[in-house]
């Protein structure tokens, strides 16, 4: 179910009878033929055992089941969009910079702590991820918010990539990561987190950075 980008802050996707798509709730803008839209309280298809974890930490992002037959725009608060395919991967996103995907997706939620450990759980702190992150895996496309436009930058076993944790928005791939300070920490007091920290993905795929270090 791909998107069709009708300007930087507007996807179009067709839905056709037997599909099911998912949306951040408010985010439908306009539709046309006959599509429904309910309240879906299990997280996709991942279903209610893959939003345990983010309920208990107040994490979850509601979502709508979109079904039907017609076409729907999407937008929301005016952030840029910016359309992500997969092909058999994994993305790994921010639950609130979703705006829609497939629901062929498999959804599903990852300890910060698994990556990392407690700098992992730093590292949640710091971008605004808090202590879970969403994963949508399989083949689809997946809309995904952010400010100012989204940069793609490869990840190579010869080249990893340092984001500013504030400008991250998601990556794909068999990619690593972790926080580290870029000032001790005597240096970095009365600075908020800002450069202090980087983000060091390494490994093989993809990182989306936005052109800014505003969180949604």
């Amino acid at each position: 179910m791909p998107f069709r980008m009708l300007n930087s802050k507007i996807a179009e996707a067709r839905v056709s009878p037997g599909q099911t798509m998912y949306s951040q709730r408010g985010a439908m803008l306009a539709y046309t033929g006959q599509v429904s839209f309910t309240p879906n309280i299990q997280g996709g298809q991942g279903g209610l055992t893959s939003m345990i974890g983010r309920r208990v930490a107040n994490e979850a992002t509601p979502l709508m089941t979109v079904e039907g037959s017609g076409t729907v725009m999407f937008g929301h608060g005016g952030h840029e969009v910016h359309v992500v395919e997969l092909s058999g991967d994994t993305l790994y996103v921010e639950a609130d910079r979703l705006l829609a995907f497939d629901g062929s997706l498999q959804q599903g939620t990852m300890f910060m702590g698994s990556q990392g450990g407690v700098m992992g759980m730093v590292r949640g702190q710091v971008t605004g991820q808090g202590l879970f992150t969403t994963t949508l895996a399989g083949h689809g496309a997946v809309a995904v918010m952010a400010h100012g436009g989204v940069l793609e930058l490869p990840i190579t076993p010869r080249r990893a990539v340092h984001v500013d944790p504030q400008a991250y928005v998601a990556h794909r791939g068999q990619v690593q990561n972790k926080l580290s300070t870029a000032l001790g920490w005597r240096d970095m007091v009365g600075r908020g987190s800002g450069e202090a920290f980087q983000l060091e993905l390494s490994g093989n795929g993809t990182v989306y950075v936005q052109a800014s270090e505003e969180k949604l």
